[in-house]
């Protein structure tokens, strides 16, 4: 098979969405299976959905490698899930070497944030930046940083967890303010307090997913929407600031759910940064919106698998 024919599958595996796509060499997916994450069913589950996935989309077609990108800490090395947060079952899990035996080609693993900043990177909002800072913004905070074009993971078994990063020392971490459950949560709390409100009336009576309605609120004028994001930004840049003294990344990336809040996230956490970084660090790099809306996971995996050939073939 010529190199510009290849094609490599990529999945993503999260706590919610499970996304299995075949591309090609640039990263261009061709074919995509989005499916929906029953975590009652356990890693089993998701185990079982792959698999029969896999013989529809692949259709007998030969791909040169697969790429993952998994929710959780991983033994990127082994291709070993450590843990998952959110699904039980996958706990030193050999994920690459089971996969291997349903796709008999070479698997590479590694973290949904570490992969989707390579996307985001690669492809992404980053192209011509380096290095490359991504915050994923969803049911919890991950992070990850390129860094000539490679994930940096430092020594065994780092990662780029700045989710938990502590903002005081009485244990506040990044996640517990600026995860999509933590805006999710703070709405909750505004809307008992003012259920007379207009971001109150657009919540109605969802129970889980109330950040969604915070963009249409802010668009609309409402205080409390406004008192919400500006907080929440606010501790999302004072957790970044460490990132800017440490690293000196040239971009910082928003992705994730809450990201599709848009410009207003992004011009908040953008004017609120500077005002926490050092005055010779100022301005401080910039803060962009990823731009591949909810493929940085496949697509870095993409990326990911095509790196797994040439490792492969040394």
């Amino acid at each position: 098979m010529k190199t510009a024919d290849r094609l490599f599958l990529g999945i993503e595996i999260g706590g919610t969405k499970l996304q299995l796509v075949l591309g090609d060499e640039s990263a261009r997916i061709r074919e995509r299976r989005r499916l929906s994450v029953d975590a009652a069913q356990g890693a089993a589950g998701i185990r079982q959905q792959i698999k029969y996935a896999l013989p529809e989309l692949l259709r007998r077609r030969k791909i040169a490698a697969v790429g993952v990108g998994f929710g959780g800490p991983v033994d990127w090395k082994a291709g070993r899930v450590a843990r998952s947060h959110q699904i039980e079952g996958w706990s030193e899990f050999d994920l690459s070497g089971w996969l291997h035996r349903l796709t008999v080609a070479p698997v590479a693993v590694d973290n949904d944030a570490n992969v989707a900043a390579l996307g985001e990177a690669t492809r992404g909002a980053g192209v011509g930046l380096d290095p490359v800072f991504y915050v994923t913004l969803g049911s919890g905070v991950g992070g990850g940083l390129v860094v000539d074009g490679k994930i940096y993971h430092g020594a065994m078994p780092g990662e780029a967890e700045i989710g938990h990063l502590r903002l005081d020392r009485r244990g506040r971490v990044l996640e517990l303010c600026c995860s999509g459950w933590a805006v999710d949560k703070k709405i909750r709390r505004l809307t008992r307090r003012q259920p007379h409100s207009l971001l109150a009336r657009l919540v109605g009576n969802s129970a889980g997913g109330e950040a969604r309605h915070l963009a249409d609120a802010l668009r609309r004028g409402d205080t409390g929407a406004r008192k919400i994001l500006t907080d929440t930004a606010n501790d999302l840049a004072f957790g970044l600031s460490h990132v800017v003294h440490l690293i000196h990344p040239a971009v910082i990336i928003l992705g994730g759910g809450l990201s599709r809040v848009g410009e207003p996230l992004r011009r908040a956490v953008a004017q609120a940064l500077p005002q926490l970084i050092m005055e010779v660090f100022r301005p401080g790099p910039s803060v962009l919106l990823a731009q591949l809306g909810e493929d940085p996971v496949p697509v870095g995996a993409l990326l990911l698998a095509r790196g797994a050939t040439r490792f492969h073939s040394r």
